[in-house]
């Protein structure tokens, strides 16, 4: 039987402005720069300048006067404020927004790809291998490898590309863009990658011995299992060393460096804070991207708007129209500044939270003064909610005495050392990396010897905490970290 109830629900939602505010927040100042000036370009209603605040609230503002009869739904800028807006127009606006900041920047260097196709030119290729070269190149990954396998490619050339080849032809493709540089590229795994170096490296006994292990004994060279090698192999202690050398020179990724990797790895960090001394004061500041141009709603607009407004009981649909566009132009323009106001606002109270709980190590610079700290700290202290924290502080970066360093550097759990002190887990970091570092390269420590080895300078940890910090740092297994010496 059908039965029909009702029932009350609370739902949060986000307006418009408070979305454009979320977007904003997270921008670094470059990006910043980059949306304020597309703003400018699209928005005529809005122009840099000191702001004017004659006639603000007059002509900024419409009435119920003002609001034209028909087309009520026309634009977002048709409603009295944000809480008017209708549910289903709202998410029309996030979807085309979200839509329109999805496309991606595309970058004036020539990608790896692109590299390689340019390439082909210097290879004598039949008009068949001309086909398949491209579209070989364009399935391998950005680390340079071909991780498809030949079925699949077969597959794809067929169903997509309406290509009817067989196997043995798309090996022989496949072997002709391996002959392309970088050495190693398009290789299907780690061990035809290194092989494919070495083939062009200088026929020495040290790379004769090389491709020999790689080829027959590479589970053991992966597992540095050097007592086995150096059996099987006949080799000396010097002849394992000066193999194993060789083979450490090779590039396990043979796209890094190249193309978009060697545009992005020159990419400079723009910090968005500056923390400075001044004698005993420590002064913060917002940089030029952060501290971004002041903006104004264009006056032209604003008394183009208090003009419409004077004759709204003469208008006709045209003129409605065209009040409607400027006032959605100009509350626009409001929303924008109002956003870049409350940005700043944000940035600056937590980054000045931030050095006051921080004081002593933009002080000092040393690691040993950096206190435990969460976002949950400095929500508490700057009156923020924590995901507004986290927004300020993803993707941005601030100049010291010391260097540069992402927002995210100063935000850690806390640890207890055996005086009952607290200390940052980062201190602890870093005195495991200086242990590793350190140690014994033939007979590397194991978890449980560095537990030991940070219990004996006053730091307590249960073994599987050291074996996360390990896998943070970016250190393998202790075997893993074993070395021909």
């Amino acid at each position: 039987m059908l039965k029909q109830t009702l029932s009350q629900k609370q739902q949060q939602g986000f307006t418009a402005m408070q979305i454009q505010q979320i977007k904003l927040l997270e921008l670094p100042a470059l990006e910043l720069e980059e949306r304020i000036q597309k703003e400018l370009e699209v928005n005529p209603a809005l122009e840099e300048g000191l702001p004017d605040d004659e006639g603000r609230d007059d002509s900024e503002r419409l009435d119920d006067e003002t609001m034209p009869d028909g087309d009520a739904d026309i634009l977002l800028g048709d409603y009295r404020n944000e809480d008017d807006i209708p549910d289903y127009k709202l998410r029309e606006w996030q979807d085309r927004n979200s839509r329109r900041e999805e496309i991606p920047f595309s970058a004036g260097a020539p990608s790896i790809n692109d590299r390689l196709v340019e390439q082909l030119k210097y290879l004598p290729l039949t008009e068949r291998q001309q086909q398949l070269a491209p579209y070989i190149i364009g399935n391998i990954d950005e680390d340079g490898y071909l991780h498809r396998g030949t079925e699949e490619l077969l597959d794809d050339l067929a169903f997509r590309a309406g290509i009817d080849a067989d196997a043995a032809e798309v090996e022989v493709v496949i072997g002709l863009v391996q002959s392309l540089d970088p050495p190693g590229i398009c290789a299907r795994d780690l061990r035809e990658c290194l092989m494919l170096q070495l083939q062009r490296l200088p026929d020495t006994s040290a790379r004769t011995t090389a491709m020999y292990i790689l080829s027959r004994q590479y589970d053991d060279f992966l597992n540095k299992r050097f007592d086995r090698i150096r059996e099987e192999a006949a080799l000396s202690d010097a002849e394992m060393k000066e193999v194993f050398d060789l083979i450490m020179q090779l590039n396990p990724k043979p796209a890094n460096g190249w193309g978009d990797d060697a545009e992005a790895a020159m990419i400079r960090v723009h910090p968005d804070f500056i923390v400075e001394r001044l004698g005993e004061d420590l002064l913060v500041s917002l940089t030029a991207g952060g501290d971004v141009q002041p903006l104004r709603v264009n006056p032209a607009y604003r008394e183009m708007l208090e003009d419409y407004r004077s004759s709204a009981k003469n208008r006709s649909r045209e003129r409605r129209e065209t009040l409607l566009f400027v006032r959605q132009k100009v509350e626009q323009a409001r929303w924008f500044i109002d956003g870049i106001r409350q940005r700043r606002e944000a940035m600056q109270r937590t980054m000045e939270a931030i050095v006051r709980m921080q004081e002593d190590y933009f002080r000092s610079g040393e690691l040993s003064d950096l206190r435990p700290m969460g976002m949950k700290d400095v929500a508490d202290m700057t009156g923020y909610d924590v995901s507004t924290i986290s927004r300020v502080s993803s993707s941005k970066y601030v100049q010291t005495d010391f260097g540069v360093f992402p927002l995210k550097y100063f935000f850690s759990d806390a640890t207890t050392n055996d005086q009952g002190e607290e200390v940052s887990t980062r201190m602890v970091k870093q005195l495991l990396a200086e242990i590793i570092e350190t140690e014994d390269k033939a007979a590397p420590l194991t978890d449980t010897d560095l537990t030991e080895a940070l219990a004996e300078k006053g730091y307590q940890l249960a073994r599987r905490t050291v074996a996360k910090y390990r896998e943070q740092l970016g250190y393998p297994v202790a075997r893993m970290r074993r070395e021909v010496v």
